[in-house]
């Protein structure tokens, strides 16, 4: 049995078409393509329930490598048209004869939606990447399984002006079961440089850094496998300037203590 295209089923799944009786049919009576439609439309589903998203955090950097990745491979594959004009020129030369003028082959002229069709399938991995992306600092979606489910909270902390910044900046600290360290901050005061996250041992003040916040209210930190977050428990949000030393500046914006 002949399956249907995957580019058709892209642009099916994304409503730019509907089936036809033709197809409609076939997806009745082939499972194969029934379940590839499903999994289709879940993952458009997907990037069309973020829309409406504000605020979140952005997508780990592993996801954007993964795209790019993904558009660089599909650049470097050959379009539905270059593949059937390839199939057209070797019959020709296999039969040795074939519609020519002054040794030319005609071929039909490649037609454009092979072209977006190609980038349609791009475009939903894309979507279904950056909604993992992003959905997945608060879930974890397994592909069998439609439903999410939650991360578990291992500790977490209130974060509160520190020193002489305003009283209004406030945040909040949760260090996920995945070992990722999630950030929501408000009303932190502007400053020259950029704001930094550490983790601190109260007892001897040692300290390390876990990343930098960027230009949203929040953000996902990896955190070391072996951290000991027992010892580890104060989180601190610090103003740094770009003078290339890597040590804390010592202006302290918000702090909390990890409980849980």
């Amino acid at each position: 049995m002949q399956h249907l295209d995957h580019d058709r089923l892209v642009f099916l799944a994304l409503g730019e078409s509907d089936a036809d009786s033709g197809e409609s049919t076939h997806l009745d009576t082939c499972e194969h393509c029934r379940v590839e439609m499903r999994t289709l439309q879940h993952v458009a589903g997907l990037g069309a329930g973020t829309q409406g998203m504000r605020d979140l955090p952005d997508p780990p950097e592993h996801v954007w490598q993964g795209i790019m990745a993904e558009v660089r491979a599909a650049e470097d594959l050959p379009s539905l048209a270059d593949v059937r004009r390839q199939q057209r020129s070797d019959d020709t030369d296999d039969r040795g004869d074939g519609d020519r003028t002054g040794g030319v082959v005609l071929t039909p002229r490649p037609h454009r939606r092979s072209r977006w069709s190609r980038w349609a399938g791009i475009a939903v991995t894309a979507v279904a990447a950056a909604a993992l992306g992003v959905v997945g600092t608060l879930a974890v979606l397994d592909p069998k399984d439609p439903e999410p489910a939650p991360q578990v909270v291992l500790a977490s902390a209130p974060l509160a002006a520190y020193g002489s910044t305003p009283p209004d900046a406030t945040g909040e600290a949760r260090v996920f079961d995945n070992r990722r360290l999630h950030l929501h901050v408000a009303n932190l005061p502007d400053v020259p440089g950029y704001y930094e996250v550490w983790l601190i041992d109260p007892t001897t003040m040692k300290m390390f850094s876990v990343g930098v916040l960027g230009g949203s209210s929040d953000e996902l930190l990896p955190l070391p496998p072996n951290v000991d977050l027992e010892a580890y428990s104060v989180v601190d949000v610090s103003a740094e300037t770009f003078d290339n030393n890597t040590a804390h500046s010592g202006d302290s914006l918000l702090r909390g203590t990890l409980t849980g």
